[in-house]
């Protein structure tokens, strides 16, 4: 097998894989099955998955700065306790769309975290991008769409893209220091037989890594929206990518079963496992989520 072929490091058949983040901290890669209410962490050196039950559908959890990890479930954000594995209530998120979920995040260098929410019956345009700084939770961005994905800052900092899958399309903002944004441009549209843009992250270059759902593989696009690769994985439906190891040179990748027949599912018995490959680019660090 190529150093670069996509390989499967940990087999659990997830119905719907995501949320992949490198803790550098621990070593450890965490990552959600959504609809199995299931937070992940697996540690490369000895190739161990562990799993904790979460107390609804979860879609994200990212490392903060006070040693717990900071997650986007159904009923708001909650607070996961590595060493106690408890989860803890936080605060509400949309408190007048109870039919809506948090999908993915991501923080920026100052540890400003960049999350959306998503219609969970996946048709409504419900769906709305949110900054939370230092416990200040703002609507931000785009919107409102069906299911929002990445977002994903450059590794500059100075630009943030937001992700309308059910649309198709991406679109790019500045992000200033003091974490506003400037106009919100289209950045890339997809028709065809691409699939559906999922979760997004950048390399170091400020190439833009997009997953695929329905779209059997990974993407990368330069700052200019040129795709520039493209990974096949076999399973359909890619999720979004994380970067993580040794110099940040390891892509993950969570997939899902989701929406697969009978025959579809037979015929990728890898959907909804967890992939690895080697990138040609690696990654950069990110911060932890500051939220006090």
């Amino acid at each position: 097998m190529a150093v670069n072929e996509p390989r499967v490091v940990a087999r659990l058949g997830a119905t719907l894989g995501e949320g992949p983040v490198w803790d550098a901290q621990r070593g450890c890669l965490w990552f959600v099955d959504i609809k199995g209410k299931k937070l992940h962490r697996f540690d490369p050196p000895s190739g161990a998955l562990s799993s904790a039950d979460a107390p609804g559908e979860i879609g994200w959890a990212l490392p903060a700065d006070n040693g717990r990890l900071l997650c986007g479930l159904q009923n708001g954000l909650h607070w996961f306790d590595t060493e106690t594995r408890a989860f803890t209530f936080w605060r509400v998120v949309e408190p007048t769309l109870p039919g809506n979920r948090l999908n993915d995040a991501c923080t920026d260098a100052q540890g400003r975290v960049w999350f959306g929410s998503m219609d969970n019956a996946e048709s409504a345009t419900t769906g709305h991008f949110y900054r939370l700084d230092a416990g200040q939770l703002d609507r931000v961005g785009p919107g409102p769409v069906s299911i929002t994905n990445g977002p994903a800052v450059s590794p500059a900092g100075d630009r943030i893209y937001f992700t309308d899958t059910i649309g198709r399309r991406i679109w790019v903002a500045p992000l200033h220091d003091d974490g506003s944004l400037g106009a919100v441009q289209p950045f890339l549209t997809f028709t065809g037989d691409e699939g559906y843009p999922d979760g997004s992250i950048t390399d170091v270059e400020g190439n833009v890594w997009v997953g695929f759902f329905a779209g059997h593989g990974a993407r990368r696009f330069d700052a200019a929206g040129r795709e520039i690769e493209f990974v096949r994985l076999p399973v359909a439906n890619v999720t979004k990518l994380a970067f993580g190891g040794d110099g940040l040179k390891t892509l993950y990748a969570t997939t899902a079963a989701k929406g697969l027949s009978a025959q579809e599912r037979a015929a990728q018995p890898h959907a909804g496992d967890l992939f690895a490959f080697e990138a040609s680019v690696p990654g950069h660090k990110l911060a932890r989520a500051h939220v006090a």
